[in-house]
């Protein structure tokens, strides 16, 4: 699979995303006032659907209420932290049972957040935390350090040194997670540098430019770690259109079918696999058991999995953990 192709493959699954978002609000508005009015109602807000793990986070999380006769409205803010306030507020106006939340801004999002709490609506944090959690009910998200950690490990073990870029996100402590753990197992060995970070929001189109940026600038790069697949993906198409496809070794995040496919070519060499199903059945269940009173955890953490060439097969490349 090309990247030419891996990027047409993204941008249908961010149309695909588009289009269940308007179905969903379609039901919404003209199908589900039984249902609304015989159960209860959640709200998820996501930092984005531009993204297909957010799409089986969601789907995960609507078919364990709907399995109970409730209903789950969605919205996607596009990145803008701004757009996910105004979301989350209307989530509050409509006295949502309860608000699954993957934050925007880890930070900016507090205010809303705290308004939603003191409103008695629980708020749970869906794969990346809030970072005032005192008003966040139960937060469920991969061991993101662990998933950096796993990708640097790989890398010692690989080689004997390293010429290091990195790809962040630095408005979500799921992305800087990752890249500290990954900065931290490197830390004090010789021979390995870190040459750069830079900000890519985890978008391929975003990352594509800055990593062409990065490798022309650091032409002795030899590794590239992405904080999620599609920050990967981006690398990987600027690395094939400077004629450098498998001269830098690329890790990401996510155990996307796309990063599978791509480990299989020989063209990324890991990525750390999260498990959105499992993230979503556990944030759901959670709700549950905050609303009728049983203690939840606070904190959910689950393990990530670092899938190579090696152990791709135990894992398959068609679709999520």
């Amino acid at each position: 699979m090309t990247m030419e192709k891996t990027a047409k493959i993204w941008a249908g699954a961010a149309l695909a995303a588009a289009v269940v978002m308007i179905a969903a609000t379609f039901s919404i508005v003209f199908g589900q006032s039984g249902r609304e009015k015989g159960g209860r109602v959640f709200g998820a807000v996501y930092m984005t659907m531009n993204n297909p793990f957010y799409e089986i986070v969601d789907d995960e999380i609507r078919g364990v209420l709907e399995s109970r006769g409730d209903m789950l409205i969605t919205r996607d803010p596009a990145l803008s932290v701004e757009k996910q306030t105004e979301q989350i507020e209307e989530m509050i106006d409509r006295r949502v049972s309860a608000v699954f939340v993957n934050p925007v801004d880890w930070k900016a999002i507090g205010p809303v957040v705290e308004k939603a709490e003191k409103m008695g609506i629980p708020v749970i944090a869906v794969d990346s935390d809030i970072y005032d959690d005192s008003y966040v009910s139960c937060t469920v998200t991969t061991d993101n350090y662990q998933a950096g950690v796993l990708c640097a490990r790989h890398l010692l073990k690989s080689r004997d040194d390293a010429e290091v870029i990195l790809l962040t996100h630095s408005q979500t402590k799921s992305g800087i997670d990752r890249i500290q753990g990954f900065k931290d197992t490197l830390e004090g060995r010789e021979g390995f540098e870190i040459l750069a970070e830079r900000d890519c929001l985890g978008q391929l189109e975003i990352a594509m430019p800055v990593m062409k940026e990065l490798a022309e600038e650091y032409p002795q790069a030899d590794v590239v770690m992405c904080l999620n697949d599609l920050a990967a993906m981006g690398a990987m198409a600027a690395l094939e259109a400077l004629g450098m496809t498998g001269k830098m070794a690329v890790y990401g995040v996510d155990g996307s079918p796309d990063g599978k496919s791509m480990i299989a070519e020989g063209i990324m060499t890991a990525t750390a696999a999260q498990f959105p199903r499992q993230i979503g059945r556990e944030a759901a269940l959670a709700a549950y058991d905050i609303l009728d009173g049983n203690l939840a955890e606070k904190v959910i953490q689950i393990p990530p999995c670092l899938i190579t060439e090696s152990n791709l097969e135990k894992y398959g490349i068609d679709g999520w953990q």
